[in-house]
């Protein structure tokens, strides 16, 4: 019998009792595909490569997959992440291995997009606020007036980085009759145009936004690109949206900024630290919103991303290039291509 196609799944894709950790992802499109078999794999962190010598594409959720998890055999063929983040991804370490690193764009545009629209409409209309005076009764309900929310009409909307979520909560935002601002060294200037968004320097962005949201990845280069110098630059009466990544902003710059009132609020989904110390200074102010890094998921979002994995997998096995991969310096590779047309081969395109 010929050797099959083998899929592992993390560990933490199944909670303690065996149960499924997301019931929306239906791993049954897998399991059910000729001529694959799907397994889940101990939940190490990270990914212990002898763990992985027998499959031959890996979808992992959070723990950490490092250049030690690359068994030397070479079978293993994608990574496919679950989501778009990927800083848990030792990249450099899959381009070198020739393991294409495919992640899930079309399941978390919306998703996420949403979220970051909800953040605005619950900081602009001083939800937490006015939720507060309404539990407090007669006494705190009539002081609502000392409350008053902000129209969006002609006020700024901008965004550092334009690019699959960025680009979507433009799109999302139009009725709400916002300008647009946004910067991106890699913006696709066709889709600015067609949206609307004039591109600014990184300065202008965060002086001119009353609502400034970060769309950008995790890298080097964007580590603490939120800091102190820039978050001065931004009007009293800005808001500041990450749904991101934590490590994006400057959470104790943002804190004391925050604290003295220096910006009128922020909308976090993401920090710095997650969970968050139970003592970190920035869970006890009452101008931010925080969600547990989730405020964007949903069954929707979950359906999205599995399906998304789970055609790059059997993408992958049918000697097929996936949407979505990262390292796409990968694609030339010729031992990628030898892998390619070894399972079109076996498995037919």
């Amino acid at each position: 019998m010929a050797e099959k196609f083998r899929v592992a799944l993390s560990g933490d894709f199944k909670k303690a009792d065996g149960s499924p950790t997301f019931p929306d992802f239906d791993v049954e499109p897998l399991r059910t595909a000729p001529g694959v078999e799907v397994e889940y794999i101990d939940a190490s962190n990270p990914v212990r490569a002898d763990l992985l010598a027998d499959f031959d594409a890996l979808i992992l959720l959070q723990p950490k997959f490092a250049r030690e998890s690359i068994h030397p055999n070479g079978r293993l063929s994608v990574v496919a992440r679950f989501g778009v983040g990927y800083d848990n991804v030792d990249v450099p370490a899959c381009t070198e291995a020739g393991i294409p690193l495919v992640i899930t764009p079309d399941g978390v545009r919306r998703p996420v997009a949403v979220s970051i629209i909800t953040l605005m409409l619950a900081l602009t209309g001083k939800l937490l606020i006015k939720d507060k005076l309404t539990r407090g009764g007669p006494d705190t309900f009539n002081k609502r007036v000392d409350h008053m929310g902000v129209g969006l009409v002609g006020r700024t909307l901008g965004s550092i980085g334009i690019g699959n979520i960025g680009a979507e909560l433009f799109r999302m935002a139009k009725p709400y009759d916002m300008k647009f601002i946004a910067h991106d060294p890699f913006a696709d200037k066709a889709v600015a145009a067609e949206l609307g968004i004039e591109l600014v320097s990184m300065e202008d962005v965060f002086r001119r936004a009353d609502v400034l949201c970060v769309n950008c990845p995790l890298t080097p280069e964007t580590r603490h690109l939120v800091n102190a110098e820039r978050l001065a630059l931004m009007k009293p009466t800005a808001y500041l949206i990450n749904t991101a990544r934590g490590p994006i902003v400057d959470q104790k710059a943002l804190t004391k900024v925050l604290a003295e009132r220096r910006i009128a609020g922020a909308g976090l989904d993401v920090l710095e630290s997650e969970p968050p110390d139970p003592n970190d200074p920035i869970l006890k102010l009452e101008n931010v919103i925080l969600a547990p890094h989730a405020l964007c998921w949903t069954d929707q979002c979950f359906a999205g991303n599995g399906a998304a994995d789970v055609k790059a997998v059997l993408d992958i096995q049918h000697g097929r290039v996936p949407r979505g991969v990262v390292n796409r310096a990968v694609l030339d590779q010729p031992r990628f291509k030898a892998r390619l047309d070894a399972y079109r081969s076996r498995f037919g395109g």
